[in-house]
């Protein structure tokens, strides 16, 4: 079976060739290149994280700007650099859910400071708030294929902001998590 995708029109109806668009003034949200990181296995060995918790409504994060700005600052209380382009990780559930800002420089482990490492699925989708569940299970789906057993975490990054979202399609990537690779 062949995967439905969005396929954007100019007003004639013909289909628009893909494009990167320059993003819109006051938008600084990270664009992923998909043929590195949709379908793709990340080893996650050397990848560092800050990480806490948000309160969560339904599954609707609750101050997710004020917890990455704090995770922010925390990474540099500690010395550790945010990268430019750094991955802003959200964990399910449906009260409480984990964020983690991706890092560089930490050495030794420290208190609030995780290096998950194993590997990542990573599947690059656009998901508007409809279609976020339903592609969160087939990429659970896709890893429960190729690994053998379902993911031991799964992630979401929202690629894009209120300012561009509708022009990039609700571009987000997802993360199916194995802290150890799966034998086979």
């Amino acid at each position: 079976m062949t995967e439905s995708r969005r396929v954007k029109l100019d007003r004639s109806g013909t289909p628009r060739p893909p494009e990167e668009s320059p993003a819109p003034e006051g938008c600084n949200c990270a664009h992923l290149e998909r043929e590195d990181w949709d379908g793709v296995e990340n080893d996650w060995s050397d990848i560092t994280f800050v990480r806490t918790g948000i309160t969560a409504v339904l599954g609707v994060p609750v101050g997710f700007a004020r917890a990455r700005s704090q995770l922010g600052q925390r990474a540099r209380r500690l010395g550790l650099t945010v990268p430019a382009d750094a991955m802003v990780l959200l964990g399910a559930g449906r009260f409480r859910r984990t964020i983690m800002l991706e890092v560089e420089g930490a050495e030794a482990p420290t208190k609030g400071v995780e290096r998950p490492g194993g590997i990542a699925y990573t599947r690059l989708r656009p998901a508007p708030w409809g279609d976020m569940r339903r592609v969160v299970e087939e990429t659970k789906a896709q890893a429960r294929e190729r690994y053998g057993r379902g993911p031991d975490e799964m992630y979401v990054w929202y690629l894009t902001c209120r300012i561009c979202s509708n022009e990039r399609d609700f571009e987000t990537l997802f993360v199916a998590h194995y802290k150890q690779l799966p034998a086979g």
